[in-house]
């Protein structure tokens, strides 16, 4: 139990994969202008991150034994068709929603934190269960990094900023503060 809350710690603090391996980017900056659209995406990637765990350590463990050069390519099949039900799901259940992520929606396809999730699982060698508490982690994590940038966003465009800092140059200075303080955490636990 405990190894599982350390896998599960490690990927959404110490590793978080974008303010420590600077992956999914692309949603981290667009959609993390309001709290709540950041949070309902973050929730998405997670549901997502998820069914891409169960099916890599699936097809690693009893389909691609003999072929582990198609790894890649099965894996990103994987992503897209659960990003289709994803999407279908959201448009269905919450079509508000689904007009605020807009573009971001479907690009979780193309998310290289849920590609690096699956790589990093499978290299890794994690069982069915570490596979789970890494994506929950790694998801969770995900969320945490959106929701925090969402809100310092939101505070800042009620601040009385000066105007060089606006726009692309404040989120980016605003990522980079997140991610420094998300790096001193690797130091709190030895092994990190």
């Amino acid at each position: 139990m405990g190894n599982l809350l350390w896998i599960f710690a490690s990927a959404m603090v110490i590793n978080n994969f974008t303010l420590a391996y600077f992956l999914g980017l692309c949603p981290f900056f667009g959609v993390s202008k309001k709290i709540d659209t950041a949070f309902r995406l973050g929730l998405a990637n997670i549901f997502v991150m998820t069914i891409t765990s169960v099916c890599a350590w699936f097809l690693n463990n009893y389909v691609l034994i003999h072929a582990p050069y198609l790894r890649v390519m099965t894996f990103i099949v994987v992503i897209a068709s659960t990003v289709q039900f994803v999407e279908m799901a959201i448009k269905k259940l919450s079509p508000a929603l689904f007009k605020a992520l807009g573009i971001f929606l479907p690009l979780i396809t193309t998310n290289c934190a849920i590609l690096g999730l699956a790589l990093f699982q499978t290299n890794r060698g994690y069982s069915f269960i570490e596979g789970i508490s890494f994506a929950l982690g790694a998801g969770a994590g995900l969320t945490l990094a959106l929701v925090l940038m969402a809100g310092i966003r939101e505070e800042a465009e009620i601040s009385d900023l000066p105007d060089v800092i606006q726009g692309a140059a404040q989120a980016f200075l605003i990522a980079g503060i997140l991610s420094l303080a998300f790096m001193g955490f690797a130091g709190l636990f030895s092994g990190a």
